[in-house]
């Protein structure tokens, strides 16, 4: 078929994907309908932002003069609803490309996970994959789309399409540039065709879009740039408004911060702090996060280099004068005020951290729970506020309950007077840590050990290696400053007999260790492995391999603790050399356990049949 222009109507099919989509979307359980009215107010405002960038930047447009704005009708007999802007518009390109496709790579796959785990697809959902426009199937069956581009010489066309397999193209009359979407609502849905229920919608939704916004020629929406009134003037109501529009969250603001800044730079902001992360924290976020502004006309919707990437959950708005109406998307990027103004907001929601770290620990640790994994990423990214960020992360600890944090301030403020150094373990959850075989001594001995159970620990905590003068090290590291008390009411092997028994492991084990010792951390366990003073640090060890599959580990210390009854048994076995076959398997078993709690055993069947072998030598009578 022919992309060249015709006055014929010409019938396209959706993309295979696009069919799925539109499929989930229609036969889906939403939770609120009214939203596909937010929706398409989005995607107009959206067309007038655009639209509004190009004539301030002396690009030529169809009828430069006319008014931004968005003029919506209703009529309840006829069931009919249309809106319309004058906006960007669209080529016929444009309408194939951007209501033709998926908009956003993943959305099907996210979609359907929705679907087959028995939830329903809420308000937030639709907006956040670049699906908005076809929310309108969910409250009709054929939608029309008559668009003109805004660029000179341009043709209009109208798309029509009831969602199934296949939408039309034509050209059309429309004299002027913008869009203008029409339908009839399903009977279900009429409701949606009264006035009244859609200006109530609207200033649920859209109250704060900042063109004029008509209903049956009806002014139906407040337009005001909140950042720039005095805080003293602002409600709070009229803050959380603010939020939701701009966020497209159905909740209020974890908190929020309100600047106005003058003096070397100059400008306005209103950012936001959510209460709850998306499902992909370093995902989701890529799409929407800090609009800018100049004078009250955004430049941007998702200004990138207004913050640093750990801070990509804030929302909000950044208006600056200092920035010229006219200036390319592409020198904000390097502009030193846009590094002025970033650095100035950095600061600023680092000072507003610390406050509630220090004056509002619960809404500080809701906070960490939900970005500390991102935000924890400053540590290896932002060096000129690392010492700041430092003092904000949290971790559980041996000491915590589960789901509290503490800080490094606060594990050195409890430290023994002896203790010289803060101790940390890395595992995939709590529940694994505490298992650890490595931490009985500090357990014991009620030495406070942090855990590093976020992913992301292995990639950042390298950058940290002390804090107030004391280093960081890790309970698996053979070389640590401990001194193992002797409980007396326990034995331990003889020197002789413990220096006879390690030489055996080591004949048996060979170069799987690269060495055995008497441990000076274990207390119930007989034995476990640590890494050696020239081995990586077990986190960094744990992140190579992440990055590379065919990285190897390093060899293990193992140690045995000389106190365990088994240790005990096999030693007089080594002394007796009544079995050895016996003893070999054992302290084959032994290192291989203790390799399987590492998480470093490769081959897991010889150590089964092996565990199958011992038992039944222990039952056979």
């Amino acid at each position: 078929m022919s992309d060249g222009v015709s006055a014929i109507k010409q019938e396209y099919e959706f993309k295979a994907e696009m069919k799925q989509l539109l499929n989930l979307i229609i036969h889906s359980l939403y939770t609120h309908p009214e939203v596909f009215l937010r929706e398409l107010i989005s995607n107009s405002s959206d067309a007038l932002n655009k639209v509004r960038f190009k004539k301030v930047t002396n690009t030529e447009i169809i009828s430069p003069d006319a008014e931004l704005r968005i003029n919506i009708l209703v009529n309840k007999e006829q069931k009919s609803f249309s809106i319309e802007d004058t906006g960007i518009g669209m080529t016929k390109e444009e309408l194939i490309n951007q209501l033709g496709v998926v908009a956003s790579s993943g959305t099907l796959n996210f979609l359907k996970q929705v679907k087959e785990s028995g939830k329903s697809i809420d308000e937030n959902m639709i907006g956040q994959f670049g699906v908005g426009f076809y929310s309108v199937f969910m409250v009709t069956d054929e939608v029309s789309v008559e668009t003109r581009s805004a660029e000179p010489f341009s043709k209009s066309y109208k798309w029509v399409s009831n969602g199934e397999s296949s939408y039309t193209i034509e050209e059309t009359e429309k004299d002027t540039r913008g869009t203008k979407i029409s339908f009839k609502f399903k009977d279900e849905f009429a409701d949606f065709a009264d006035d009244y229920k859609i200006k109530n919608i609207l200033q649920k939704y859209s109250n704060f879009v900042e063109f004029p916004i008509f209903v049956n020629n009806e002014r139906a929406n407040t337009i005001e740039a909140i950042w720039h009134k005095k805080k003293d003037d602002i409600k709070i109501e009229e803050i959380n408004e603010f939020y939701k529009f701009i966020s497209n969250d159905f909740q209020e603001p974890l908190g929020y911060l309100h600047l106005n800044i003058e003096g070397n730079i100059n400008f306005k902001s209103l950012l936001f702090i959510p209460q709850i992360a998306p499902a992909n924290l370093f995902r989701d976020f890529q799409d929407k996060s800090v609009h800018l502004y100049s004078n009250k006309i955004l430049i941007r919707e998702d200004s990138t280099d207004l913050i640093p990437e750990y801070l990509r959950f804030l929302r909000g708005v950044v208006d600056t004068e200092d920035l010229p109406l006219n200036v390319s998307r592409e020198v904000t990027q390097n502009s030193p005020i846009m590094a002025k103004i970033r650095n100035v907001i950095t600061s600023k929601v680092l000072a507003l951290l610390d406050e509630w770290a220090d004056k509002e620990n619960d809404k500080y640790n809701k906070f960490f729970e939900q970005f500390g994994s991102l935000f924890k990423t400053g540590l290896n990214s932002d060096f000129t506020n690392k010492d700041k960020i430092t003092e904000l992360i949290r971790f559980e600890s041996s000491k915590s309950a589960k789901g509290e944090f503490r800080s490094l301030n606060s594990y050195v403020a409890s430290m023994k007077p002896e203790q010289k150094e803060i101790y940390y373990a890395t595992g995939n959850s709590r529940e694994q840590l505490e298992r650890n075989p490595n931490l009985e001594y500090f357990i014991k001995n009620d030495i406070e050990v942090l855990y590093f159970t976020d992913p992301v620990d292995l990639f950042v905590m390298p950058y940290l290696f002390e804090y107030d003068g004391k280093k960081i090290v890790s309970i698996e590291k053979a070389e640590l400053n401990i001194d193992k008390k002797t409980d007396e009411k326990v034995e331990s092997l003889s020197e002789e007999s413990s220096d006879d028994l390690i030489i055996e492991f080591k004949n048996v084990l060979g170069d799987k260790v690269e060495d055995v010792l008497v441990s000076k951390r274990l207390v119930d366990s007989p034995a476990s492995v640590v890494v050696g003073k020239e081995g990586l640090d077990p986190q960094m060890e744990k992140m190579m391999k992440m990055m590379d599959k065919d990285f190897s580990a390093s060899k293990r210390i193992l140690e045995i603790n000389t106190s365990h009854q088994l240790i005990k048994n096999l030693s007089s076995l080594n002394i007796s050399k009544t079995n050895s076959e016996l003893l070999k398997n054992c302290i084959t078993q032994i290192y291989e356990g203790a390799m399987l709690i590492d998480g470093n055993l490769n081959n897991t069947t010889d150590f089964v049949n092996r565990m199958a072998e011992l038992m039944t030598i222990a039952t056979n009578k």
